[in-house]
C-alpha cells in the first residue's frame, strides 16, 4: 500500500452523518475517507417468493432523495457522496484496486441474511486484498453489547419482558457529533451519477394530496421533521391520544421512513425527546415516542436471535398453518378490492403513496391471515416492495406477529374489521376519502354497504358487483357490530390541528394488537 490511509466507508441503511460511527472513526482513523453508496442489482430483482419488486416506487423514490441529500450534505463538508451501481463487493474490490492506498473498509452490521451475506463478501474480497475491516454497530436505541442479556439467545420472547429489563438495566449511549469538516477524498477519484428511477427499471410515482406522508427523504428532512413535530408543534405532547389516526401527516412522527434508512438515528430522537421532556413536558406521549423505538429494537434483536426463521412459513414457532396461496384473493387484497370498505381504504392509500398508519396496518394483515387465511409471506412481500419506510425485522416481525407464528406467547388473535373501522373512523371519513365510489354513502354506514337497502344504495348511486364489489368474505363476527353502527354522528377523524381524531375511549388501544388478552379487537 502506497500513499497516505483511505477509509472506504460503505454506506447502507446509515446515510447520515450526526450520530454516525463511520464517519465518527473513519475521521480519526483515516487522512481520506471514500464515503461509498453502492446501488446493489440484487435490491431491484423480485422479492424471494412471490417475485414482487424488491423496492418499489415510493421507497425508490425516498432512497433517491436520501442519497441526493446526503451527497449535498457532504460537498458542504469537503466531501462527496461516491455513488456507483454494482454489487458493493465487487465496487469495493475495484476501488481498493484503483486506490492503492485503503487500509480500511469500514461498514454498519445489518442483521439479516441477504446483507449479512454482503458483509461476507465484502470480508472476503478486503482479505484476498489484504485490506482490514471495521464495523459498527448504529441502527438501534440501545447498542447491541450494552444489553442487559449475557448472550443474544436469552434475549426474553416477550416485548414487555425485554422492555423492563433494557430501561432498568441499559443506558441510551450519547449522541456521536457530525464532524465540522470531513478528511478529503483522495484526488482523481469519479462521483459517480445518482441513477434515475427510470434508470433502475421504476416508473416515478405521482404525488397524492390526501397523502399521510407527503414528506421527502434525506437527513435535512428527517431533522426538520423532528423540530417541526416536538419544538415547532408540540405534537409530540399529544401522541398517544393520536397516533391511531387516519387523516393528515401529525397524527404520528412519521419518523420511520428516516429510520428506516438511518437518515435520523433512534439516540438523537431519543435524547431530543429527553430534552422536550426537561424543557416543555413530560407525559405518557413523551414517552410512548420511546417505546414505540423500543419496538423497532426489539424486532432487530429478535431477527439476531432467530436469523432466518423470520422468513420461514413456519415463523419463529415452527408451527405448522395450511395458509392458502389463492391470487385471486391476494389481488383483490392488494388491489383494495375486497368490497371491505376500512381493508380497501388501507390498501389504497398503500398503493398510492406507499404509506399506512400502524393501525391500518394491523387490520390489513389481520385480515388476509385471518379472514382471508392467505400465506402471510404474501402481505410481507407487498409491504416490502410498496412501504416507503420498509424495515425487514419490523416488517416480518409485525407479520409473523399477524400470523400468530411469532414470538407472542398469544395465538388466534383477529381483528374484526367492522369493529375496528367504527372505533378508529366512526364516521367513514377515512373510507370516503380512499374509496370515492363510496362517497355519497353517510356516516357510519360506509362501512358496511352491503347491508343497506337497494334503495339506500340506488340513492347513494352503488351498485354492488359493478360501482363497487361485494364483499368477498363476511366472517360471522361483524354482524353484533353492524347492529350497532352510530347513525352518521361522532367525531371526524379529523382533529383540531390535522391529525386525525383518536375517540377518547380508544385512545390506550393502539397497543392492544400486541397485549389485549381480548379476541374482540
Amino acid at each position: 500500500m502506497s500513499g497516505p490511509r483511505t477509509v472506504i466507508c460503505l454506506l447502507r441503511n446509515d446515510l447520515r452523518l450526526l450520530d454516525n460511527e463511520l464517519f465518527y472513526w473513519a475521521q480519526r482513523n483515516a487522512e481520506h475517507i471514500v464515503p461509498l453508496y453502492c446501488f446493489d442489482p440484487r435490491h431491484y430483482a423480485g422479492t424471494y417468493h412471490y417475485s414482487l419488486p424488491k423496492t418499489g416506487p415510493f421507497r425508490l423514490r425516498f432512497l433517491l432523495e436520501s442519497i441526493r441529500d446526503l451527497r449535498k450534505t457532504l460537498l458542504n463538508q469537503g466531501s462527496n457522496l461516491i455513488v456507483r451501481r454494482g454489487k458493493p463487493e465487487e465496487v469495493v474490490a475495484s476501488l481498493i484496486k484503483q486506490l492503492g492506498s485503503v487500509s480500511t473498509v469500514a461498514f454498519q452490521e445489518e442483521v439479516t441474511s441477504e446483507e449479512l451475506n454482503v458483509e461476507k463478501r465484502v470480508k472476503d474480497v478486503c482479505a484476498q486484498l489484504k485490506v482490514k475491516v471495521h464495523t459498527c454497530w448504529g441502527s438501534t436505541l440501545y447498542h447491541r453489547d450494552d444489553l442487559p442479556f449475557h448472550h443474544i439467545s436469552r434475549l426474553p420472547d416477550v416485548y414487555t419482558q425485554f422492555r423492563k429489563a433494557v430501561e432498568s438495566q441499559s443506558r441510551v449511549r450519547p449522541v456521536l457529533p457530525s464532524p465540522e469538516r470531513l478528511k478529503p477524498l483522495p484526488q482523481g477519484l469519479e462521483e459517480g451519477a445518482i441513477p434515475t428511477a427510470e434508470d433502475l427499471e421504476q416508473k416515478e410515482p405521482a404525488a397524492d394530496p390526501r397523502s399521510a406522508f407527503p414528506c421527502r427523504g434525506g437527513e435535512s428532512q428527517a431533522l426538520a421533521r423532528l423540530k417541526h413535530y416536538f419544538w415547532d408543534t408540540d405534537a409530540v405532547a399529544s401522541y398517544k391520544e393520536t397516533r391511531n389516526g387516519l387523516i393528515g401527516v401529525d397524527y404520528s412522527t412519521k419518523f420511520s421512513p428516516w429510520l428506516a434508512l438511518g437518515c435520523i438515528s433512534p439516540r438523537y430522537i431519543y435524547h431530543q425527546n429527553k430534552q422536550y421532556e426537561s424543557e416543555r413536558t413530560a407525559n405518557q406521549s413523551t414517552y410512548w415516542v420511546i417505546f414505540e423505538l423500543l419496538w423497532r429494537d426489539y424486532f432487530r434483536f429478535v431477527a439476531v436471535k432467530y436469523g432466518n426463521k423470520l422468513f420461514q412459513v413456519k415463523g419463529l414457532q415452527d408451527k405448522s398453518v395450511s395458509w392458502r396461496k389463492d391470487m385471486r384473493l391476494f389481488d383483490a387484497w392488494k388491489e383494495g378490492k375486497t368490497g371491505v370498505p376500512f381493508v380497501d381504504a388501507n390498501m389504497r392509500e398503500l398503493a398510492t403513496t406507499g404509506f399506512m398508519s400502524n393501525r391500518g396496518r394491523q387490520n390489513v394483515a389481520s385480515f388476509l391471515t385471518k379472514d382471508l387465511g392467505l400465506d402471510w409471506r404474501m402481505g410481507a412481500e407487498w409491504f416490502e416492495s410498496l412501504l416507503v419506510d420498509h424495515d425487514v425485522c419490523s416488517n416480518y416481525g409485525n407479520w409473523l406477529y399477524s400470523a400468530g407464528i411469532g414470538n407472542d406467547p398469544r395465538e388466534n388473535r383477529k381483528f374484526n374489521m367492522i369493529k375496528q373501522g367504527l372505533d378508529y373512523d366512526s364516521n367513514g371519513d377515512y373510507v370516503r376519502l380512499w374509496v370515492p365510489e363510496l362517497q355519497r354513502i353517510t356516516g357510519a354506514d360506509v362501512h358496511t354497504p352491503w347491508t343497506l337497502s337497494s334503495a339506500a344504495l340506488s340513492h347513494a348511486h352503488v351498485s354492488l358487483g359493478e360501482t363497487y364489489p361485494t364483499p368477498i368474505i363476511v366472517a360471522p363476527e361483524w354482524s353484533r357490530h353492524i347492529t350497532r353502527k352510530p347513525s352518521g354522528a361522532g367525531p371526524s377523524p379529523r382533529g383540531r390541528k390535522g391529525p386525525s381524531h383518536t375517540p377518547k375511549q380508544h385512545r390506550d388501544r393502539g397497543i392492544d394488537f400486541y397485549f389485549s388478552r381480548s379476541k374482540n379487537l
